[in-house]
């Protein structure tokens, strides 16, 4: 059958509850990670590295949560990183829900080893940058928080990996798209579940 993930919370491409969210319809989210958990690794594998990626985030941010105005659904759109969790040890067959996040933190969570594996940089770092109150370096899982205003509701892909590396060297401020490039030429295997999000009470 090969390398199989779950995501607890939520059914395959159905809507993720708000308490994995950032944002809330009222506010602010849980923001707590869900549990996800992967069998069927191949054979050689030595480590694991999990990611959460936003296909439809806007590319242009000009209208983004404006009163009177929408983020159109044809606007061009782009990956956006939720969680970038590299160098899990070969032994682990899961995260537990909330183990990686379990509330909204101002200014972000540290990168960078710790009990799951290497925590990378996801990006609310760019998007809250210069923000007084929220800007900081957003390390290990912050959930969905799409605009309000988009007319689309947005995708969120787990993907579990299975690599031939027990690390894949990196270091300092990583991000998702490091995390890709260490990873090519390693990848044994992978599996992906999507959840959707949306904020746009129209589309709920």
């Amino acid at each position: 059958m090969g390398l199989n993930i779950t995501v607890d919370g939520f059914e395959p491409d159905g809507p993720i509850p708000e308490s994995f969210a950032f944002c809330a319809l009222d506010g602010m989210g849980d923001n707590r990670n869900p549990r996800v958990s992967w069998t069927g690794a191949p054979g050689g594998t030595r480590s694991f590295a999990v990611l959460c990626i936003d296909p439809d985030a806007p590319t242009d941010a000009t209208n983004v949560n404006k009163a009177g105005v929408t983020v159109p659904a044809d606007l061009p759109r782009a990956d956006f990183a939720h969680w970038v969790l590299v160098d899990i040890a070969s032994t682990a067959t899961e995260i537990a829900e909330g183990a990686d996040s379990d509330a909204v933190t101002p200014g972000g969570k540290p990168t960078g080893a710790s009990d799951l594996g290497l925590r990378g940089r996801n990006d609310y770092t760019a998007w809250f940058e210069g923000d007084a109150d929220m800007g900081g370096t957003y390390g290990g899982y912050d959930g969905p928080c799409p605009p309000a205003n988009d007319e689309i509701v947005h995708h969120y892909v787990f993907t579990v990996y299975a690599l031939d590396v027990e690390s894949l060297g990196l270091t300092g401020d990583f991000g998702a798209a490091e995390a890709m490039a260490a990873m090519d030429g390693h990848e044994l295997g992978r599996a992906s579940v999507t959840g959707t999000y949306t904020l746009n009470p129209h589309l709920r």
